[in-house]
């Protein structure tokens, strides 16, 4: 796999920056947040460790702006909150993974589908985990009521994320064959 330019990194960079803010925010109504679908990107595209951070950082100022914007008070935004750390780790490590193990073939595609439900699965886990088990929210909780909970909106963050990635995957793949006809071969 031949590595991006820096200003291809730059530009990647600010696209995920930008698709996360405004679906975020929700500052287009009806556009589901794209935050899970940015962290495997930002796994597959940027490599330095620092990145995650980072954009952990910006998906909390924005939540608090948005909370403030709403006059202070969220459902969703309790104790429990700390767990979307490892929960978009969890997304950032599959991209990585899948970096690593990027082939443009029938086995790169699988991979990708592959890294994507293990990143969506095991995000939703950790980020709903959190919330059910430690937020406060729920009354007598218990494993069985979680995995009711779990296969109920699991399937939801499975369809936004993957339609996500794969518009991201038809925009990688266009510039790469953009990039042959060319006579530009630099792609991930």
């Amino acid at each position: 796999m031949n590595t991006l330019t820096k200003n291809q990194l730059w530009a990647i960079t600010g696209l995920l920056l930008i698709t996360m803010i405004i679906t975020r925010t929700h500052m287009i109504h009806h556009i589901q947040d794209a935050s899970w679908a940015v962290f495997f990107l930002l796994g597959f595209y940027i490599r330095k460790a620092i990145a995650f951070p980072l954009f952990w950082l910006v998906a909390f100022a924005v939540d608090l702006i948005v909370i403030e914007s709403k006059g202070g008070q969220s459902y969703c935004f309790t104790i429990s909150y700390p767990f979307l750390i490892p929960a978009y780790a969890s997304l950032w490590f599959a991209g990585r993974w899948f970096a690593k193990n990027y082939s443009e073939n029938l086995r790169g595609l699988l991979y990708f589908i592959a890294a994507a439900v293990v990143g969506i699965t095991v995000c939703d886990m950790i980020s709903s985990g959190g919330f059910y088990f430690f937020s406060g929210r729920f009354a007598d909780v218990n494993v069985s009521e979680f995995a009711t909970r779990l296969a109920t909106y699991l399937p939801m963050f499975m369809k936004t994320t993957m339609l996500y990635l794969m518009i991201a995957a038809v925009i990688h793949i266009a510039v790469i064959q953009a990039g042959k006809f060319t006579g530009n071969p630099r792609h991930t």
